[in-house]
């Protein structure tokens, strides 16, 4: 019986010198996966955010440039309306010249 004993003994520590480590537990493995994921989720999130931020300011610039343009063309417009109106007013100013009898 005492053999018996011993024999277990030396099995039980035998065993466990020549086994691998154990691998890392499951759920561990799992909360790794878990924060990678949550990270990258993390990280989409914040470009897709700075593409719409883009998107806008982009957006905003063409309309600041469209107005631009619509403002100068009504400035073209009003000069070339002043300029005319100015003229039409200096021309009236003048007398008509008749054709005399003399000339």
């Amino acid at each position: 019986m005492l053999l018996w004993v011993l024999f277990l003994i030396l099995i039980l520590t035998s065993g466990s010198h020549c086994s691998l480590p154990p691998a890392p537990p499951f759920r561990m493995q799992r909360h790794v996966d878990a924060i990678f994921t949550t990270n990258y989720r993390k990280l989409l999130s914040q470009l897709y955010a700075r593409k719409v931020i883009q998107d806008i300011m982009n957006k905003q610039g063409e309309r600041i440039q469209e107005q631009r343009a619509r403002l100068s063309r009504q400035e073209d417009s009003m000069w070339t309306e002043d300029k005319q109106m100015t003229l039409e007013s200096i021309l009236q100013g003048f007398p008509r010249m008749k054709p005399s009898a003399d000339a």
